[in-house]
């Protein structure tokens, strides 16, 4: 599981990557907490951390199921996809929210791609 498990501290850390571009946007654009309005470019930024927060456990949970149950190599590869896609649509939110749509859908690819390998490595047992 040693891939796996440095694909979890990847997919924590682009999480963490998000939470840090939130937060230096909510000191930017003078946001107190707690309050969740202000500019767009503020807006954005926190929806693009709070949607990462949202897709953890879709991602974390097949992560380490398709690593016991089909093998570690497959499930870091799924892992690592959805780090790319995740960036790619952050980068594009920020950039204007209709470019977002790429990354989104190569990251719910790869959630799909673990599940899908999890359930094939349960019913190769």
């Amino acid at each position: 599981m040693f891939f796996t498990a440095w694909t979890t501290l990847a997919v924590l850390g682009v999480y963490f990557w998000t939470w840090g571009v939130a937060g230096y946007a909510r000191v930017r654009y003078k946001v107190p907490a707690p309050s969740m309005d202000g500019p767009e470019a503020f807006q954005r930024a926190h929806r693009v951390q709070m949607n990462t927060l949202e897709m953890l456990p879709l991602v974390l949970v097949p992560l380490w199921l398709c690593a016991t149950f089909l093998g570690d190599l497959w499930a870091a590869a799924g892992g690592l996809l959805w780090c790319l896609g995740r960036i790619l649509y952050a980068v594009g939110y920020y950039r204007d929210p209709a470019k977002r749509e790429a990354g989104f859908i190569l990251g719910m690819l790869a959630c799909a791609a673990l599940i899908g390998a999890t359930v094939f490595g349960l019913l190769m047992r």
